[in-house]
């Protein structure tokens, strides 16, 4: 297999990981494009990414922490370095500001990522043991984050009872459960959830997507997308969810998720 082709089966998911760390799809991507220009101009680091998935991401990972601290900078206040930037991203990056960018990044690689400690801490550069007091921090800070009420949109009953539960011992209220895209909107427009759970095939064939779009439309909320097939939404060619999982899920990564939704105020659904 060609090195272009090595990267190219990973880079939907550092595409993700990039929009999860940073809540915008326009900055995360800069920073994989970034990434790989730095690969293109180094022999020695295009070698490396072509490794496999940890070196793709130890890459990343080095452009990132040098640039953090800019990036954080030119987000608040005088918004003329930030060109593009909607009330999402804003507000995201104004959050990231309080918080180590390191603790995210370890949060992001062993729940969303699915990477193991020892390989979040060969990514980070760090001992496995930083590793888990990085991501406990993490989520000691998320956790503070006020409780929310959330609607549910899934057609499987199993898959809707284990989020309902999940939801539940996270502090959160559950206002709906939809099948169909019908009964979610229906559900928004009684209830105005804080944050929505939504798969993307629907009971009666409609679609996940239609009905956010529905929602949106009455009020702006977080969005977590659920779908078994993640790489047909992380094409790059329209704007994609700042939070997407992959089923069937880890409950730990669903966790993860809500609570940096939460974190953000907001994400950045497909539109």
């Amino acid at each position: 297999m060609s090195l272009g082709a090595k990267v190219a089966s990973n880079l939907p998911y550092l595409r993700r990981y990039a929009r999860a760390l940073t809540g915008s799809q326009q900055t995360g991507d800069a920073f994989v494009r970034a990434t790989l220009e730095a690969a293109l101009a180094d022999a020695s680091l295009r070698s490396q990414i072509g490794e496999g998935r940890v070196a793709l991401y130890r890459a990343f990972n080095k452009v990132w922490s040098s640039a953090f601290v800019d990036t954080v900078v030119h987000s608040g206040g005088d918004q003329s370095g930030a060109e593009g930037l909607g009330l999402h991203e804003t507000a995201a990056q104004e959050r990231l500001a309080q918080v180590t960018p390191a603790n995210r990044q370890a949060l992001l690689l062993v729940t969303l990522e699915d990477f193991s400690v020892a390989q979040a801490a060969e990514i980070l550069d760090t001992t496995p043991a930083d590793v888990e007091a990085l991501v406990q921090e993490a989520v000691e800070e998320i956790d503070r984050e006020s409780a929310t009420t959330v609607l549910i949109i899934e057609d499987e009953p199993l898959i809707s009872m284990q989020l309902e539960d999940l939801v539940r011992s996270l502090g959160h209220d559950v206002c709906g459960m939809a099948a169909t895209r019908t009964q979610a909107r229906e559900i928004a427009m009684s209830e105005t959830p804080g944050l929505v759970l939504a798969d993307i095939q629907l009971a009666d064939g409609s679609s996940g997507l239609d009905a956010v779009d529905d929602i949106l439309k009455l009020v702006d909320v977080p969005v977590i997308f659920i779908t078994a097939y993640p790489e047909r939404l992380l094409t790059g060619d329209r704007p994609e969810p700042t939070y997407l999982i992959t089923k069937p899920f880890q409950e730990a990564t669903v966790r993860a998720a809500i609570s940096q939704a939460l974190f953000f105020g907001s994400s950045s659904p497909l539109a």
